[in-house]
């Protein structure tokens, strides 16, 4: 209590009004609106932070889903094959940031079964160095990854691609390359007959759906190389993978073109940022029309409170003093909101993964079907860097919302405001 009544008298005076007195109707009244004004800034500021936590938690799954399959880095010679993979793995290792390599060679063709043609990517591997950069073989549902011998013209398809080929494992699947072959007849297609030995699933339709493997060997002989097409780089933080490629090309000896992740993908994560651009910009009005309701509230507080003013004013207060009570009132309001706000947004966004289940049981019905979006619960990522973003554009929204009628007091001629009482 010392403490606040050692406060400037411009503070006592925002604080007795922001807890105004319920003697009369019209401060219960006042006192009501500010009490909305705070609620609408909580409730805006707890909603951006749970949508933005469960986009982030959306594009981060969908991203490890990706990069399950994908390398974090690809690394290419330009003179179209790289003979010299090892010591060109081994040169790429030297860099900290990279945790495994592996050469691979990659084309598009048709795969066919009976009278059914599927566009597919053919990527030829060795299945001892593949998990050291990616997750293929630990996704492998049906038959074994490892099945992928040199020579033997085997394919792991993925689970959608298979299901369109209506094939299982053990089934023959003739594979149609755009490269043609010169005969008589004039210029065929090349085909290939291959042996289905493992389906795997990566939880993303983009690979599940036309993405095959093979081994690398077998892949180099379809395409006529004598040596794999490049590398396959995984590093220990995927985040710093445009800024590793740039550092490989310029530690690594060669001709070499490298190719990151985001560049790969980077239409999409081009929308999902454009997306959550608009989310935040859309949500942030719920924000700003509770934030200006601090104006009304504002505006009722100094019609209501003039003969105060006036007061004040014949005592010596300067109508800066004036204004800074009323800006104190509206910015403590945004303030308590805004803390509230982050405070539950926080707290439901940390225990979604609790919430939805419990709604989804109370109202008996799945707001994700596992069938259609490959995931059955909602995620989210928290980003204290969007919640100290969400928080600051919320009371500066505030803040902003009681320029007008902190002026509008402080212009309060005392004379006239006290004529009539």
């Amino acid at each position: 209590m010392s403490l606040i009544q050692n406060l400037p008298f411009e503070w006592l005076v925002g604080l007795r009004y922001t807890r105004a007195g319920k003697r009369s109707g019209r401060n219960s009244f006042i006192s009501f609106i500010s009490l909305i004004s705070m609620a609408g800034i909580g409730l805006g500021v707890a909603a951006l932070i749970v949508v933005l936590s469960v986009m982030n938690g959306f594009q981060k799954e969908v991203t490890d889903r990706m990069l399950s399959v994908l390398a974090h880095i690809e690394i290419f010679d330009a003179r179209g094959s790289m003979p010299d993979w090892h010591a060109a793995a081994a040169e790429a290792r030297k860099n900290p940031e990279v945790i495994g390599a592996a050469p691979f060679a990659e084309t598009q063709g048709m795969l066919v079964r009976d009278d059914v043609l599927r566009p597919a990517i053919i990527r030829g591997v060795l299945p001892e160095q593949e998990p050291s950069v990616s997750d293929v073989a630990k996704q492998t549902k049906r038959g074994s990854f490892n099945a992928l011998q040199p020579g033997s013209y085997n394919i792991v398809l993925g689970i959608e691609l298979a299901r369109a080929l209506r094939v299982n494992l053990g089934e023959k699947v003739t594979l149609a390359l755009a490269q043609g072959q010169p005969t008589p007849a004039g210029v065929l297609p090349r085909l290939r007959s291959f042996t289905v030995v493992g389906i795997f699933e990566a939880g993303h339709n983009e690979f599940d759906s036309a993405l095959a493997f093979v081994h690398l060997t077998d892949a180099e002989k379809l395409l006529r190389m004598d040596a794999p097409a490049g590398l396959r780089l995984r590093l220990s933080d995927m985040h710093r993978a445009p800024q590793v490629a740039q550092d490989l090309k310029a530690s690594m000896s060669g001709d070499l073109i490298m190719r990151d992740w985001s560049k790969l993908n980077a239409n999409w994560f081009a929308a999902v940022q454009t997306e959550k651009r608009m989310m935040f910009i859309i949500l942030t009005l719920i924000i700003a029309v509770a934030a200006f309701n601090l104006v009304s509230t504002l505006v009722m507080t100094v019609t209501d409170k003039q003969a105060d003013i006036a007061i004040l004013r014949t005592l010596g207060a300067s109508p800066r003093s004036i204004m800074k009570i009323f800006m104190i009132q509206g910015a403590l309001v945004g303030i308590l909101g805004t803390f509230i706000g982050v405070a539950g947004g926080v707290l439901v966004a940390l225990n979604i993964d609790v919430i939805v289940p419990f709604i989804e049981h109370l109202l008996g019905v799945q707001f994700l079907s596992k069938d259609i979006y490959y995931i059955s619960t909602v995620p989210s990522d928290l980003r204290w860097p969007d919640v100290f973003k969400i928080g600051g554009v919320a009371v500066v929204l505030a803040f902003v919302a009681t320029i007008y009628p902190s002026w509008w007091a402080a212009r309060v001629k005392p004379a006239e405001a006290l004529r009539y009482e």
